[in-house]
């Protein structure tokens, strides 16, 4: 299917940040959007949603507050038109249920009519007779062709899986992304063992102890030096800030880099809380049952994995410069995302910014075009160039309101240029007395 109609913009996936821009652009008259998602509905994060799990970040990060705190699809207002809204203020936390935010974000999906799921993209091409991409893509009505003056990517970010274990996946090797629905296989195995530094690794060591006794022994290795806490102490958040991407967007590229490899601790850590509720469960544990069979590895990193009647990893203990190998039958690799470009700009890659390594190269606009038009902006891939806030959810909003002013070239939503107490730059010369 194809029509010679022309959006001002195409947004493709459908995951918070792209939905959060769709929400934001629909009372924007005279805007045409369109998004094109190969899902079946918004389906964010499905393998993590252990039950009773919570967000990271407080509620007001949702898909529009923090840009337009008077919009209809803001999260407490899903919360008034679902009944629960006084039970969420009688509970008294900011932090919502991970399966209610999932809930939240299809309710307003629910509520937009230029969604388009299970649509695939396989292509895009540059028209230059009309100067507007053509996105090729199919459905399950077939093919089709939509034209954009611009595009919006939202593809989000692939499961990164260590050299070590790339080819092993199966029913029993996951990465977390799909712990959910290999959960109950795993438990079917004598032996787990979950690899991971972070929140995603506690929760699911947290979610297989609470069963253990029940026939299996359960490892942790991390290759940190110990459980780090996710570093939550409000100075620090002032970071999650403009002040701090503009800071930050200003260093040269290598000093970039370099911030960021020692930054994980700021978004890549523990809650605290969890960590001290695993070392509870496990006080509890050893009550119970006298011994409790799990081990946790801390300076260890699974260097090589060899496949037979279970899995044989080879790790390596880098305080120690010590190799060792450990069996296990079930491995669940919580070893995060890493973004790359989609196979289906390809067409395109002369339009588009790349650095020396191969990175799309996003300017402070979020723009990646590479004639500075404003014709190409990303969601969640400008990890080099804006920091360590790019994944946050709290920043969205305010990375769609850029975004938008670009579409529209005006500040429909008012940006806010600097909140943060500290200062993160050295002073002006003149400024400095």
């Amino acid at each position: 299917m194809s029509t010679d109609r022309i959006h001002d913009f195409l947004g493709i996936g459908v995951g918070p940040f792209n939905l959060g821009l769709a929400c934001l652009t629909a009372p924007i008259e005279g805007l045409d959007g369109v998004f094109l998602e190969r899902k079946a509905d918004v389906d964010w994060h499905p393998g993590m949603l252990i039950e009773g799990t919570t967000m990271q970040v407080p509620f007001m990060a949702d898909l529009v507050t923090l840009a337009d705190p008077t919009s209809p699809f803001s999260f407490l207002n899903y919360l008034k038109q679902q009944g629960r809204i006084y039970p969420f203020y009688i509970r008294e936390s900011f932090f919502q249920l991970r399966a209610e935010f999932q809930d939240y974000l299809r309710w307003a999906a629910a509520r937009l009519d230029n969604l388009r799921f299970e649509t695939e993209v396989t292509s895009v091409e540059w028209d230059s007779g009309r100067g507007v991409y053509a996105v090729h893509s199919v459905s399950p009505g077939g093919a089709n062709v939509d034209f954009a003056r611009r595009l919006v990517l939202g593809t989000g970010t692939p499961p990164w899986l260590p050299l070590a274990v790339q080819g092993l996946e199966g029913e029993t090797v996951v990465h977390a992304s799909q712990y959910l629905a290999s959960r109950d296989r795993l438990k079917e195995c004598g032996s787990i063992t979950v690899v991971g530094s972070g929140q995603s690794a506690a929760e699911i060591y947290r979610d297989l102890l609470e069963d253990i006794g029940t026939g299996y022994r359960l490892n942790w290795v991390t290759r940190s030096p110990r459980f780090f806490p996710l570093e939550y102490t409000k100075l620090t958040l002032e970071m999650t800030s403009p002040d701090y991407v503009d800071y930050f967007n200003a260093l040269p590229a290598a000093r970039r880099d370099e911030l960021n490899a020692g930054h994980k601790g700021l978004y890549k850590g523990i809650n605290a809380d969890d960590i001290n509720e695993i070392y509870d469960l496990l006080y509890r544990k050893k009550f119970e049952l006298g011994e409790v069979p799990t081990r946790l590895f801390t300076n260890c990193t699974v260097e090589k994995a060899a496949a037979g009647e279970r899995l044989t990893l080879g790790i390596r203990q880098h305080e120690q410069d010590r190799e060792f190998e450990l069996d296990t039958e079930g491995l669940v690799l919580a070893t995060g995302y890493s973004h790359r470009p989609p196979a289906f700009l390809d067409g395109i890659r002369d339009r588009l910014r790349f650095d020396a390594t191969g990175r799309l190269a996003a300017r402070r606009d979020y723009s990646v075009d590479a004639a500075a038009d404003g014709e190409v902006f990303v969601q969640n891939a400008e990890l080099a160039t804006h920091g360590f806030v790019t994944p946050d959810l709290g920043m969205a909003a305010y990375r769609n309101s850029w975004i938008i002013r670009s579409l529209t070239g005006r500040e429909v939503y008012p940006i806010e240029r600097r909140i943060a107490f500290q200062e993160f730059a050295a002073p002006d010369e003149d400024a400095a007395t």
